[in-house]
């Protein structure tokens, strides 16, 4: 298992149970092919450029072990959530 690193920004105007409800979420998700280390809220900072007329955008970030095979089935759960403006996985060097 590899350790990887993920930051989503999320619609600001997702209020504090959808974050929860996220965080829930995406840690089940990854839970389920490897193991979540820490999640971390950042808070709403504001965006370097506009993303669909919103200039500004929490952050969530996860720091996980996963299989390489789950990383495609996370950043296509990513895309079709509608709250999530962006995301990026990362693989950490060891």
């Amino acid at each position: 298992m590899n350790k990887y690193e993920s930051i989503i920004i999320v619609n600001p105007n997702v209020d504090e149970e959808g974050l929860k409800a996220l965080e829930e979420k995406f840690t089940g998700l990854i839970n389920e092919n490897g193991k979540v280390e820490s999640v971390e809220n950042m808070g709403k900072k504001k965006l370097a450029y506009e993303i669909k007329k919103i200039t500004e955008g929490t952050y969530l970030l996860f720091n996980f072990e996963s299989k390489p095979s789950a990383i495609a089935e996370i950043e296509r759960i990513y895309r079709i959530t509608d709250e999530i403006l962006k995301h990026i996985v990362v693989k950490k060097d060891e």
